[in-house]
């Protein structure tokens, strides 16, 4: 089987597995986002979720985190792990936000990717799940995993993996696509003792890897 027709067949299968599918970070704004995927980097979302209920009490706007004392936000954010390096990419950020956007997160690829703290993934993340758009597809180790071992891939490098799905999925697909392969790598396609006989997708995946 291809790689674009096994990639049709498992995005069908992905919608009716997780029709819901949707980021789990909790948030309401885009700024809430913004900062919970750079706590994300390296630590699960439950644990962000966490810390975050915490965090957007104490701080609401970039203006909020941008003159948050340092000491102070790395004690917040400590059990997201590297919190002295987040708290810095935080507060930069902030501050970038502040002096070139009033404040407000851009909803431009080249925009976000000018932020301290801000790589292609957390830019998707953003533009995906808190303005819609779709520029790119979002690949973290859940979705370089199951893309290889789907046979959609050869690659290790994000970029280049989410090159290959952005030539095999259609656009309007890139967010659910990403969404429901993230929430099929939390549930059955797990890295170390993957589920394939209990998976629905076993039939069209080569199980690579395993």
């Amino acid at each position: 089987m291809k790689a674009l027709e096994r990639s049709r067949l498992i995005l069908k299968g992905l919608r009716r597995l997780y029709p819901d599918a949707h980021c789990e970070l909790d948030f309401k704004t885009p700024l809430e986002l913004l900062v919970a995927t750079i706590l994300s980097a390296q630590c699960t979302d439950k644990r962000v979720n966490v810390v975050t209920k915490e965090l957007f009490k104490k701080y609401k706007t970039a203006a909020d985190f941008s003159k948050a004392k340092r000491e102070d936000l790395e004690a917040l954010v400590r059990s997201t792990g590297f919190y002295r390096a987040k708290a810095r990419s935080i507060r930069e950020m902030a501050a970038c936000l502040v002096a070139k956007h009033k404040g407000r997160v851009p909803d431009r690829m080249e925009d976000l990717l000018e932020l301290r703290g801000v790589a292609r993934k957390t830019a998707n993340v953003v533009l995906g799940s808190a303005f819609g758009k779709a520029e790119g597809v979002v690949v973290d180790t859940h979705v370089k995993r199951l893309a290889f071992r789907m046979g959609l891939t050869d690659e290790t490098d994000p970029e280049k993996v989410e090159r290959d799905l952005m030539e095999l999925v259609p656009k309007k697909d890139w967010i659910m696509f990403s969404h429901g392969l993230v929430w099929h790598g939390r549930r059955v396609c797990f890295a170390r003792h993957p589920d394939c006989p209990g998976c629905s997708l076993n039939k069209v995946c080569p199980q690579r890897g395993v």
